[in-house]
């Protein structure tokens, strides 16, 4: 079942990336879950969306940025919108949550815009919105491959400060943690995350594997770095059988990631539940 993966390196590229993001995104959903922000996921996802919209929109209209991969003018859009939700939750200290609905909306925007510019949706916008096992590129694969470098040097790095962070803030600025800029690196990381994994899972649903498996690790899990194993694991099992499913009957390969993900979910609460009653 699994062979096709290494006999065409389109799909290898697929499977690859898929590898690593099923890694880095639940990683980082654990200490986005934690932090209540899991909206942030869906705010950068959409404003990458108009990061695309604006390369495709270029490249068909003007013939700016031909040839070049849309991926980096979605990452850049990320980045950006990553900032100014950091600067807006200064700017609103007491409604710190509102930063995020008001990026959202801007993505949205900006989106619906150039999309309708470039005459609609056509089939490569279509791959980033749900994702595309043929889509993936040797290019999109050491991006991510860079990216989890990135990302597992963070958590490496930066594990104990995230942690603090992500249970008692003010008590980790008290504690002489420069809370202002771990949160800054931690944001700008989820960014380059939610753009590098689009082109598997899709932009529409990549939070979805940055919350989910977190949503049912939290359930049957005994401590954080437990939550953060499990994690990993539920986000693997469901980007390895996901890509292979959607190959073989010729799906989305994002949606299929997700609603295996929302199947671990059920399962998690049903054993959790049985577990719970057991020791009653």
């Amino acid at each position: 079942m699994i062979s096709p993966f290494f006999e065409f390196e389109f799909l290898q590229n697929a499977f690859f990336s898929g590898l690593l993001i099923g890694l880095i995104a639940p990683l980082l959903g654990v200490y986005i879950v934690v932090r209540r922000l899991s909206l942030i996921a869906d705010a950068l996802s959409h404003v990458t969306l108009a990061g695309i919209a604006v390369s495709l929109f270029l490249e068909k209209k003007w013939g700016i940025l031909a040839g070049a991969n849309p991926i980096y003018m979605g990452m850049a859009f990320s980045v950006t919108g990553s900032l100014l939700i950091e600067r807006l939750r200064g700017l609103y200290k007491h409604y710190q949550e509102l930063a995020i609905p008001i990026i959202l909306s801007g993505g949205i925007g900006i989106g619906a815009i150039f999309i309708s510019l470039a005459d609609g949706f056509n089939k490569d916008l279509m791959n980033y919105l749900f994702g595309s096992v043929l889509a993936v590129t040797r290019s999109d694969l050491m991006i991510v491959v860079g990216i989890s470098i990135f990302v597992l040097l963070i958590i490496g790095l930066l594990y104990k400060e995230l942690f603090v962070l992500s249970f008692d803030e003010e008590h980790a600025t008290a504690s002489g943690i420069q809370a202002k800029w771990i949160h800054f690196i931690f944001i700008l990381t989820v960014a380059l995350v939610i753009a590098a994994s689009m082109r598997i899972v899709g932009i529409l649903l990549v939070s979805s594997l940055m919350t989910l498996p977190v949503a049912a690790s939290i359930r049957i899990a005994k401590g954080f770095k437990q939550a953060m194993f499990l994690s990993v694991i539920f986000g693997e099992l469901s980007v390895i059988i996901g890509l292979i499913a959607a190959y073989q009957a010729d799906l989305a390969p994002g949606g299929t990631i997700v609603v295996l993900n929302i199947i671990i979910l059920v399962l998690s609460i049903i054993v959790s539940k049985f577990k719970r009653g057991h020791v009653q």
